[in-house]
């Protein structure tokens, strides 16, 4: 019996538009799954015994991952809020103190939320092993069998076996360039350093503590502080702010003397650019991987995904196309590790694309910023059967509501009516309202927006069922 914790709070940049800021790409489902990496990776823990996960994700992406734990039936996993980001050392200490706090002793299967495990059925023969190791107090780390010779992976070398379930860590080494990797793969004895974990709680924070005491305290304070609300764990802000960064290879692994690693051979990825999704995607005859509406002549090996519009490409071979609501990249899939050089610039400027998508999700719905102009925003909102808006009003602008499909339960100062289908309301500048679903379908409406300032900050929150402020 093991706790899943589930490491959820990256950016993943190298697969913008795609992947942004708030949306990150452990959220996204890539390929023929409709799945997400994260649900996914939840879901290949299934038939091995275990407790409910503990996911550690950022504070923005906090309602997104309950609402996809939810959408796959997990009901009882709780998320631990990270209020800055602080690496994986910190991240995975904090889950070991709560998972610790009632007296027990567990061991954590640490897993990333964005990894590609094609064969499932190895992977939990992997952890089956890891656990044995992992009972007898030692620190497993997973090695994945390396199939080329990789420069973008950091490598781990095996030592000794241990018993038929792993080998001693030698050591781990930085990402070699492509002679050393070729040596590595030539030898046999080296692996590519996956990021996943298995260890008693206990064990973990002993040495964490032993090497890095300034993480372990913090981490500790921090947790020490925390407060429950709804789904997630709030921790203390203050205390975490001043936690060291660090990585757990840095922290604990690449020190401690009980570090065993156990070869995975699974058909692994991290994704970490166009060309791994491309590699992992379903191809047809021609290499190409194709998503959405997509019409290709004399094209090959070539990545297109699209969201919205038909891509249509004619006499092109290993390229990425990648089309979304308000952004689109065109580049060689050799050089699809530099996209990153352009999510910088787009930061530098503050561009808008970097961070949020066209269709932005909330707890209680989305909405898709369709279009906009001086003084004036249109957006299609969609809200869930039960949810609803914030009691709010906002001091620059005023608003339409236009139903297109389903009932609305509308507030407007002291006055509640319903509005339905092809019917419109006003709400005026500085009026308070809210709106809610009381329906079983989704409701859908356009909402116009006029004023002299459109902004999100905009909006003086009342009261709010999702305890936003």
């Amino acid at each position: 019996m093991f706790i899943p914790i589930i490491l959820a709070g990256g950016v993943g940049s190298r697969l913008w538009p795609i992947s942004r800021e708030k949306y990150p790409k452990q959220f996204h489902s890539f390929g023929k799954s409709p799945y997400t990496m994260l649900q996914q990776t939840l879901q290949r823990l299934q038939g091995l015994e275990q407790q409910a996960p503990l996911l550690i994700c950022n504070e923005e992406h906090r309602f997104i991952a309950a609402e996809q734990l939810r959408q796959i039936q997990i009901n009882d996993g709780k998320i631990i809020l990270e209020p800055v980001g602080r690496n994986t050392a910190p991240a995975i200490a904090l889950a070991a103190f709560k998972a610790i706090e009632n007296g027990e002793d567990p061991i954590l299967l640490v897993l990333a939320a964005d990894h590609v495990i094609r064969d499932t059925t190895a992977f939990q023969q992997a952890v089956e092993k890891a656990a044995v190791l992992a009972n007898d107090d030692h620190l497993v780390t997973f090695g994945i069998v390396p199939t080329h010779a990789e420069t973008g992976y950091g490598y781990i070398q095996r030592g000794d076996a241990t018993t038929e379930q792993g080998y001693k860590v030698a050591r781990f080494v930085e990402k070699p360039d492509a002679t050393t990797a070729q040596q590595y793969l030539d030898s046999g004895d080296f692996y590519w350093n996956s990021g996943m974990f298995m260890f008693k709680a206990s064990r973990y924070l002993e040495e964490l503590k032993r090497f890095q005491p300034q993480i372990y305290q913090a981490c500790e304070l921090a947790l020490g502080e925390q407060t429950p609300d709804l789904d997630f764990i709030r921790i203390d802000k203050q205390e975490f702010e001043a936690c060291p960064d660090d990585s757990i290879d840095y922290a604990v692994m690449e020190k401690t003397e009980h570090a065993v690693v156990v070869p995975l051979d699974a058909g692994w990825s991290d994704v970490g650019g166009f060309a791994a999704l491309w590699d992992v995607s379903e191809q047809d005859d021609n290499g190409n991987a194709f998503r959405g509406d997509v019409k290709a002549v004399d094209t090959k090996n070539t990545l297109v995904s699209s969201e919205d519009k038909l891509v249509a490409t004619v006499g092109v071979e290993d390229l990425v196309i990648i089309n979304t609501k308000d952004a689109v990249l065109v580049a060689h899939k050799d050089k699809s590790q530099q996209v990153k050089a352009i999510v910088n610039e787009l930061k530098a400027e503050q561009r808008p694309e970097v961070t949020f998508h066209r269709e932005v999700y909330r707890p209680w719905g989305k909405y898709d910023s369709i279009d906009n102009g001086e003084r004036f925003q249109v957006k299609r909102i969609t809200v869930k059967p039960g949810a609803k808006l914030s009691v709010q009003m906002h001091h620059h602008r005023a608003e339409h509501w236009i139903v297109v499909s389903g009932t609305a339960k509308v507030l407007i100062g002291d006055t509640e009516q319903y509005v339905t289908e092809n019917e419109s309301v006003y709400i005026p500048i500085t009026q308070v309202h809210a709106l809610e679903n009381p329906g079983k379908v989704n409701l859908e409406l356009i909402e116009v927006q006029s004023g002299s300032y459109l902004g999100e900050d905009d909006i003086v929150r009342f009261e709010d069922k999702y305890g936003r402020a």
